[in-house]
């Protein structure tokens, strides 16, 4: 749109209050590019007609048409505008995506309730933080099902089970599942570990150092010292991981900060009720260029607590910067502040910290997690195949953690020969499945599995997943248009986009440790070839290239031999002879 269509188009909207939308299109098929409030139309749309910014100039260059929607006050204006923000997410817009990078520890709603870290929780769970130190997390969690025995296991392999698993043969677990333990002292055991997250740290502390007092006495220093280790992350758990701040304000207080980064910007929200501070989280803000801090958060408060109750204080790193946002606050008798000293000021920086942990454009971890919508891709386990005509074949099973390799988790597997691609594949699955599902794999389970291939390869590989009842997400990444396929559905994001090109390293590094294993493979099974008379290097090479293996030259016609470039007849029978 130029100048004049988009006075043209304002001189035709009626002077109310309402929210309006630019859009790339008419008809249903348009995109929206951005959505603005307004407390006149026809003044802020014609406003556009010479727009300040480079963004702005871009959008309105795009566009090609505006609908409007016409409100009784600018506070619905407001909420309208935050909510269309964020059904659309319009390229133009500042605009809040759900960051579920901390974790959370939960206890599942059932009869003999599940532990486990989650980003997720399940419906009607308890849930206990969220914690900055996954670290600290995992040893907690760990010290706890050694404590008080509480599963960790999936619905699928609790149920319909005859026997223990092996998380009870080795102390993880009283196993419910069984009746090995009475269902009321299991239930006693789960509000154990509730008060423990509820801040009693003797719970669990207590029985720790009397396990460490022992190994000591019984001369078992090497695990008295790590009981002691344990203890110490147990005894500064609710003071770490955090950084709890106690206050005697009684009202409800949410502490808002924000980080930059290029086009993107982090939220960090800490929130504090009566006095004690008993929640944090992140939310990843998309931002145009020339976005200021404080625009962000004036975007970020209408969309954030349109769905939530507001609290009665706001502490906020900078001032907004839209003055319909601070007259929606103040009307709804919210109290804002950008303090500058003393205990809310350390609570500021504290959020601030929260925001700044992370934030790095390059982050694939949070923008794969955030864009196949996962609990979490911190730990990625990548598959792949290979072989030579079908002889040779191999499987790889590399990890990563944290968006880089694990070598000392990565696996590798000989499979069955055979030129089929989706068989290996299956079998490479079912090998990995079968070993998680029981308890022979020492390697933590993986949030998310990556295939080498398309349809076909992950098919095979989903398969092999149910069968076993491994119940783990499992995307391919095909090499021809670099596309991540799901069982729903298939990305095709941009080639600089930072989870895909995570991605690619998980892809690229498993089909090079498939390789070089099959090479491996190879030579040591082409010394049988080095003894026959008349097959040289190259032609060895050949040969194996041909028929994949020595098994395969061995089982090959003298026919079948001389089709193969510098292969006469009696070199043929030479190698049908040897062989």
């Amino acid at each position: 749109m130029d100048s004049g269509e988009v006075r043209s188009r304002a001189g035709d909207l009626p002077p109310e209050p309402g929210v309006y939308q630019f859009l790339d299109d008419t008809g249903e098929d348009a995109t929206v590019l951005y959505v603005g409030k307004a407390v006149d139309l026809p003044d802020r749309v014609r406003s556009y007609a010479d727009p300040r910014g480079d963004r702005i100039r871009r959008m309105v260059e795009r566009a090609v048409d505006v609908e409007v929607v016409v409100t009784d006050t600018e506070t619905q204006a407001l909420l309208l505008e935050a909510n269309l923000i964020k059904r659309h997410q319009p390229r133009y817009n500042v605009r809040l995506r759900d960051d579920k990078s901390y974790p959370l520890v939960q206890l599942t709603d059932h009869l003999a309730p599940r532990i486990e870290v989650t980003r997720d929780p399940d419906e009607g769970a308890d849930v206990f933080g969220p914690f900055t130190e996954m670290g600290h997390v995992e040893t907690v969690i760990k010290a706890i099902r050694e404590t008080f025995g509480l599963r960790g296991c999936s619905d699928h392999k609790y149920a319909n089970r005859d026997r223990p698993c092996l998380d009870y043969d080795i102390g993880l677990c009283s196993a419910p599942c069984t009746g090995e333990i009475d269902p009321d002292a299991y239930r006693d055991d789960v509000e154990a570990v509730r008060r423990f997250f509820r801040g009693e740290t003797g719970v669990l502390a207590e029985p720790i150092r009397a396990e460490m007092d022992q190994a000591a006495e019984s001369a078992a220093f090497e695990r008295a010292a790590n009981l002691r280790d344990r203890l110490d992350v147990v005894e500064s758990f609710h003071a770490g991981g955090g950084g709890a701040v106690e206050s005697t304000d009684l009202r409800t207080t949410d502490v808002l900060a924000v980080a930059r980064a290029d086009e993107a910007a982090t939220v960090a929200r800490l929130h504090s009720d009566e006095g004690s501070l008993v929640d944090r989280e992140r939310h990843t803000v998309e931002t145009p260029d020339g976005t200021r801090a404080g625009d962000v958060l004036a975007a970020f408060v209408p969309q954030y607590y349109a769905e939530r109750a507001l609290p009665d204080r706001l502490l906020l790193s900078d001032r907004l910067t839209d003055d319909d946002v601070e007259s929606w606050l103040a009307e709804a008798g919210v109290d804002v502040v950008v303090p500058g000293a003393g205990r809310e000021a350390t609570l500021v920086d504290l959020a601030l910290k929260n925001a700044r942990r992370k934030t790095r454009p390059d982050d694939g971890v949070a923008a794969l997690a955030d864009a196949l919508g996962l609990d979490a891709a911190d730990r990625i386990e990548g598959f792949d195949v290979s072989h030579t005509g079908g002889g040779g074949v191999v499987g790889s099973d590399v990890c990563f953690v944290d968006g880089s390799p694990a070598k000392p988790d990565y696996r590798r597997k000989k499979l069955p020969e055979g030129n089929d691609d989706y068989a290996a594949m299956r079998s490479l699955l079912g090998w990995r499945a079968e070993r998680a599902v029981a308890g022979r794999d020492d390697r933590p389970a993986p949030d998310l599995l990556l295939i080498d291939g398309g349809e076909g390869q992950l098919s095979a590989a989903r398969e092999a997943l149910d069968a076993a009842g491994w119940d783990v997400p499992a995307v391919g990444l095909a090499k021809a248009e670099e596309r991540v396929i799901t069982p729903e559905r298939t990305y095709d994001w941009d080639g600089d986009a930072p989870q895909l090109r995570l991605l690619q390293r998980v892809r690229d590094e498993a089909h090079r440790f498939a390789v070089q294993y099959h090479e491996t493979l190879r030579d040591d099974v082409s010394t049988a070839l080095d003894d026959v008379p008349g097959v040289g290097p190259e032609l060895r090479q050949r040969l194996l290239g041909r028929f994949g293996s020595v098994a395969g030259v061995r089982d090959a016609s003298v026919a079948e031999l001389r089709d193969v470039p510098g292969v006469g007849e009696a070199t043929a029978k030479t190698i049908r002879r040897q062989l």
